[in-house]
């Protein structure tokens, strides 16, 4: 079965230094709880996470995966004076192996948000010259989440284009961290909390449910957004905020389970469970449900047993694993 992964990740060496002082700033352990010496969970070495040919495409191969959808990890932790040059640079390097392998690759664009001005000529250039298919942002930048009023020409740009945004985790600031996870904690907890057990998942719900109830989808009403790990928790408290916040309380121009079922894909980012998969399938309409592996956190072996085993039609599976994201990114 084809099989087209949209949240596939590598490292460019300068986007990781130039914004590995915020990145520290934010999470002071990351190093020790995400190393490849940690034996933990989704800790590839950097030569995994900074190749994008023969290891890349062999570890594909030997897990079925017909197409990864590249996005390139910590732009949103680049500071304004070094961001559009820093970013320019990793986002013609994934142009690159997409010219390299076209059957294999396609692209998120990385965007300077830390300077709008550019990020949104960044996107420009990404979608129109680079025949990019989107973008991913990785959670906040200086604390803000995309409905800041400075950040609006961004989201005007990728409804424009008519290109979704992949709305990725990222990790929470500090305060939050400390008042959540930190205290009392050894740092390989806290870190892991703050992030990819739990965290980071949280920010990413609550980035969603900002950009809603600013009002965002009312200004684009056909902006669509990707969320991974099964829609980011807001599934499963779909109905509770839907009848916590109804129209009549925000003012909106519709209910927020209108706003998730018709500006919402998601994708299942590695976590294999066919629980989540039948919850979701009840939550949301099918072909609002694509396919992503997280890779090389989450390893391409798990993808197509997921499906295999999945209680669907063959011909759902096709559209979770390949057709879904085919209409979206026009591939």
């Amino acid at each position: 079965m084809k099989i087209i992964a949209l949240e596939e990740h590598f490292a460019d060496p300068a986007v990781a230094k130039a914004g590995g002082r915020e990145a520290q700033a934010l999470s002071p352990g990351f190093g020790e709880a995400f190393g490849p010496s940690s034996g933990l969970p989704y800790s590839p070495t950097p030569e995994v996470l900074q190749d994008l040919a023969d290891k890349r495409l062999a570890d594909m191969d030997a897990g079925g995966i017909t197409m990864q959808v590249l996005s390139c990890l910590g732009a949103q932790t680049v500071p304004a004076d070094v961001a559009p040059e820093v970013i320019a640079a990793a986002n013609d390097k994934a142009a690159a192996a997409v010219r390299a392998h076209p059957d294999r690759f396609a692209a998120f664009a990385s965007l300077p948000t830390a300077a709008p001005e550019a990020a949104v000529a960044e996107l420009d250039r990404a979608v129109n010259d680079l025949g990019f298919v989107g973008t991913m942002i990785f959670g906040r930048t200086e604390g803000e989440f995309l409905d800041a009023p400075r950040f609006e020409p961004i989201l005007a740009k990728a409804a424009a284009l008519n290109v979704p945004v992949f709305l990725h985790p990222g990790v929470p600031p500090r305060v939050i961290t400390e008042a959540n996870y930190a205290a009392g904690l050894p740092l390989v907890t806290e870190t892991r909390l703050q992030t990819a057990a739990w965290g980071w998942h949280q920010e990413t719900a609550v980035h969603f449910l900002h950009l809603v109830h600013s009002g965002v989808l009312d200004r684009y009403p056909n902006l669509q957004f990707i969320l991974g790990h099964w829609g980011e928790m807001i599934p499963f408290y779909l109905d509770r905020v839907n009848e916590a916040l109804p129209q009549r309380a925000t003012g909106l121009d519709r209910s927020f389970h209108e706003y998730f079922r018709e500006n919402v894909y998601i994708a299942p980012s590695g976590l294999w469970s066919q629980a989540q998969l039948r919850f979701c399938l009840e939550t949301m309409p099918l072909e609002r449900i694509v396919f992503a592996v997280d890779y090389p956190f989450i390893g391409n072996e798990g993808a197509v047993p997921f499906l295999e085993q999945a209680d669907l039609p063959e011909a759902d599976k096709r559209k979770i694993a390949h057709e879904n994201a085919e209409r979206l990114l026009g591939l």
